[in-house]
């Protein structure tokens, strides 16, 4: 059913992909379609169970294995498929598995997709918590940043998806650029005929906001807009409803339902793009967090306009006006979303902002040419790129010594009689 192939490559995924339910399931889906264009053998192991969710990948001719952590049985299973390349889904995955996979497969190119930065994420939300000012040394001075920067350093290539995040790596970390890439999503161009099937500001009505139940930002952006932003908004547009949704929503969420007020939760949307297509804004108060917010972008590419804050819109675009209006606090953030609401004007600018950050950023054959030619220079002198990476070389030193032999003993361990 699918050509066979000599270019191989293991994805380890720290979860299997949800493209349906988060964002990061979508980027990892366009990570593989990719390599199936280049013409490469995909197989992706984790040792996540799958869900309701879980893409088929086999559907599309991927390869799929459980792997077992601490366990020997992966160095056999990673000889036997020989990959060129090895790509970690999250630097979880390189902590548990890149020091089996240097020992196993020492001349595969080893890339990390940070998917966004979780140490930024988690210090942002810590700091947030605490109702103290984040700064970046204070995400230097924790502990899963120095595991995060120490992956990043460990493998070839590292794949960051933010500007921000791009500019906070080369700049405060001082990582070289040969061992980053910013790559965000990719999308096929907004052109004519996609922009004619986008319905008009009098047939798009009230608000939509989408979220993952499992991803705390998320959690704390619908009680923000629950409790603080929407009564605001409901106050001077009394027939206005606005639909949350998203998979995995816990209770603290399904609790502010009060459809009476015009706030209702819907749960999972099979179809994102087609509720966000129907709305007229797209809200997204996010009070922390890291990456890009694939909510906003799949609103650009819907034609639909946001409301956001600073964080929310971090790291989407350089100097190019917003796909609507960015507002921090819930007074003002309900003031910019009556306004845009009302205003068909404004409303229109902000729908060809968001048409032009999606075609001047995220163009897919431009990126995707991109990583193929990073990917076609690391082949060729892999060697040199290794030699001139000694904290990289040092790291995986010690990782071989540490890492490895505390893995051999959990895995003596549990074949132990208890």
């Amino acid at each position: 059913m699918f050509p066979k192939t000599d270019k191989k490559i293991l994805i380890i995924g720290y979860v299997w992909p949800e493209p349906d339910t988060t964002a990061a399931g979508g980027r990892m889906l366009q990570l593989i379609q990719f390599f199936l264009e280049q013409g490469y053998q995909p197989t992706f192991a984790s040792t996540a169970a799958e869900s309701d969710y879980s893409y088929d990948l086999s559907g599309i001719g991927v390869n799929t294995s459980p792997i077992i952590l601490n366990h020997s049985s992966f160095d056999t299973f990673i000889k036997e498929i020989k990959p060129d390349i090895v790509l970690f889904d999250r630097f979880m995955t390189e902590e548990q598995f890149g020091w089996r996979v240097a020992e196993n497969a020492p001349n595969a190119i080893r890339i990390l997709d940070t998917e966004d930065l979780h140490s930024l994420r988690i210090s942002r939300q810590l700091a947030y918590k605490k109702s103290i000012s984040f700064t970046e040394q204070f995400w230097l001075e924790q502990d899963q940043t120095k595991r995060e920067i120490a992956s990043i350093f460990r493998c070839d290539l590292s794949l960051i998806i933010s500007l921000y995040e791009m500019e906070l790596l080369t700049k405060t970390v001082k990582i070289s650029p040969n061992l980053l890439m910013h790559l965000p999503m990719m999308y096929d161009a907004i052109d004519t005929e996609k922009q004619n099937q986008w319905l008009p500001f009098e047939q798009k009505r009230d608000f939509v906001c989408i979220g993952n139940g499992k991803h705390v930002p998320n959690i704390d952006a619908v009680q923000t807009l629950g409790k603080h932003i929407w009564p605001l908004i409901r106050r001077e547009l009394p027939l206005a409803n606005v639909f949350i949704y998203g998979a995995y929503m816990p209770e603290s969420m399904k609790q502010l339902n009060n459809p009476k007020q015009g706030f209702h939760l819907m749960g999972h949307a099979i179809d994102a793009n087609e509720v966000i297509s129907q709305a007229r804004l797209n809200l997204a108060p996010i009070n922390f967090g890291a990456g890009i917010k694939g909510k906003l972008l799949i609103g650009m590419l819907n034609g639909t306009p946001s409301i956001t804050t600073e964080i929310g819109a971090e790291g989407i675009c350089e100097n190019s006006p917003w796909n609507g209006i960015i507002a921090n606090d819930p007074e003002n953030f309900a003031k910019a979303a009556i306004l845009l609401y009302q205003d068909k004007e404004k409303w229109s600018l902000a729908r060809k902002n968001g048409m032009a950050i999606i075609n001047n950023n995220y163009n897919k054959a431009v990126l995707q040419q991109k990583l193929l030619d990073r990917i076609e220079q690391l082949k060729k002198d892999l060697n040199s790129h290794r030699k001139h990476n000694f904290i990289g070389s040092m790291l995986l030193h010690h990782s071989l010594a540490s890492t490895k032999f505390m893995s051999k003993w959990i895995e003596e361990k549990n074949t132990r009689p208890q």
